[in-house]
């Protein structure tokens, strides 16, 4: 059995990744000048203050861009060809990376409206993915 892909978690992205085990969506906030940022990181890319706060992102987009992968990238997403992967423009300002679920690769649109939801992959990780908004 190929043992499957997970995300790194590191001491900027834990609180991204623990909060997606509760089915929630977090997003890094600047303490200072209140910039949304994602992905997470130390450093806030405006005005470069270190400290940041987590809020709660509303969970919806739209789809900016999106790709048909029919090459499995490690050996682990062999099985689940092809995958649909999305980049989508949050309500917040930012961008999410993410598979898109429920859709067909031709009912896909730029500025299609979406919500986020949640795929356990484990006891101890949760992704999130993006369905067509309801």
């Amino acid at each position: 059995m190929v043992e499957p892909l997970l995300p790194p978690a590191n001491e900027d992205s834990k609180p991204f990744w623990e909060a997606l085990k509760d089915h929630r969506l977090v997003l890094q906030t600047c303490s200072k000048c209140g910039a949304v940022r994602h992905y997470p990181r130390p450093v806030c890319p405006q005005c470069h203050a270190m400290e940041a706060d987590w809020v709660e992102a509303s969970g919806r987009g739209k789809v900016h861009s999106w790709t048909v992968s029919h090459y499995a990238f490690h050996p682990s997403f062999k099985e689940q060809l092809p995958l649909l992967l999305g980049i989508i423009d949050l309500d917040e300002g930012v961008r999410l990376n993410c598979r898109l679920r429920d859709v067909a690769a031709d009912q896909i649109a730029m500025g299609m409206a979406v919500e986020i939801g949640f795929e356990d992959i484990d006891d101890d990780v949760t992704v999130p993915v993006a369905r067509p908004a309801s």
